[in-house]
Parts: C-alpha cells; sequence; structure tokens
C-alpha cells in the first residue's frame, strides 16, 4: 500500500539532552493536537468521503502525518538519550521516567494519555472536513506555542518544518471542503453529483 522510505521526512540532529523540551514536544506525538491522532483521524475518514480524490488526499495526508510522528518521537528520543535518573528528577521528568524510562509513549505535555478521544469520524464528508481545517489550526498553534518557549535552533529547525506542513494541510482541507461543497444540493445538503450517489443514498 505505502512505499517506506527508511529515513525521516525531515533530518533531526539534536545534541544536546534535555528532558524538559522532551516532555513539551512530545504532545505533538500523543496530545489532543497531536500527528498520532492526526493520522489515525484521515487514516479514518477516507473510506466514507464520496469524492475519491478528496479520500485520496486523506490517505496522503493521514500517511504523512505518521511520517511526522516519526520526527516527533526521533526529537523525544534524541532529547532523553542517555538520561540519568538524576537529570530526569532535575528536570520535572521523573514521573515519565518511572512508568517508561526514556521508552516514546504517546501522551500529551501535561501527561494526559492518548486515547480514541482525540479525534473523531462522523462518516459526514462537511463535518469530517471542517473538523480537519480546525485540527490543522490547532497543531499548528500547538507548534507556533512550541516555537514561542524553546530556543535550541537544533531543535527549532524541525519544529518549524512541522508547522509549515500544517498550514499546506490546512490549505488542502480548504481546496477539498470546497469541492465536496460543489457537489451538494444546497437546500437538501445531497451529493448531486451522479459519481458520488452510489451507495450514499437510498
Amino acid at each position: 500500500m505505502w512505499v517506506y522510505e527508511k529515513r525521516l521526512q525531515y533530518p533531526v540532529n539534536i545534541t544536546k539532552t534535555c528532558p524538559k523540551t522532551a516532555q513539551l514536544i512530545i504532545s505533538q506525538y500523543g496530545g489532543p493536537d497531536g500527528e498520532l491522532a492526526a493520522s489515525l483521524r484521515y487514516l479514518s475518514q477516507r473510506y466514507t468521503m464520496p469524492d475519491k480524490r478528496v479520500g485520496g488526499l486523506l490517505t496522503d495526508i493521514g500517511t504523512e502525518e505518521l511520517a511526522h510522528m516519526e520526527i516527533i518521537c526521533a526529537m523525544v528520543y534524541q532529547l532523553t538519550k542517555n538520561l540519568t535518573p538524576e537529570e530526569a528528577k532535575t528536570a520535572g521528568f521523573d514521573a515519565y521516567y518511572i512508568d517508561h524510562t526514556a521508552g516514546i509513549w504517546p501522551q500529551a505535555a501535561a501527561g494526559i494519555p492518548f486515547t480514541a478521544k482525540e479525534f473523531q469520524s462522523k462518516g459526514d464528508a462537511i463535518t469530517d472536513l471542517t473538523e480537519n481545517l480546525a485540527a490543522e489550526q490547532k497543531a499548528r498553534t500547538v507548534y507556533d506555542n512550541l516555537l514561542r518557549v524553546i530556543t535550541d535552533p537544533e531543535v527549532r529547525d524541525p519544529l518549524k518544518f512541522l508547522r509549515a506542513r500544517e498550514v499546506v494541510h490546512f490549505q488542502r482541507f480548504g481546496e477539498a471542503l470546497e469541492r465536496t461543497k460543489d457537489s451538494l444540493d444546497a437546500k437538501n445538503f445531497y451529493y448531486t453529483n451522479p459519481e458520488f450517489d452510489k451507495g450514499i443514498l437510498s
């Protein structure tokens, strides 16, 4: 189904251990607006999209979000590599360390674990695409917040790349929403394009 290249979509080369920064960045792995939720959201929603080109877009972006998840995990790994218990305690990373040592585990920056409640799949094209627009903006805001508090250029560089991709995804979902709305009857919100009607409405 996919061709997997064994390299990150964007390079991560962090040389300084900093568990406090890792604790912040991990939110974009398992937090409410993170890459794991985004990937699951889009790869779930694609099946019920009446326009197969929009479904293909969801597949593409959902797959890219998996690549972004890899980038975040690589960042957390490099920020906690060779972490000592003393460093974990000093940085306030000790609770995570007790549960996971330096293993990568999906949670928000506040320590709340990831659940399927972090994303939605309604089976209605307008609802799902509108949610996706909001999701991309929320993720962009999280990256903005990370960039406001993180000063290390080795960490900021991949974060800037990831933020830029959120903007592009927002634009693509906007185009997909307009394309989908163009195929609807405004009066009754039914799909009017015959190629979309098969199996959609009885």
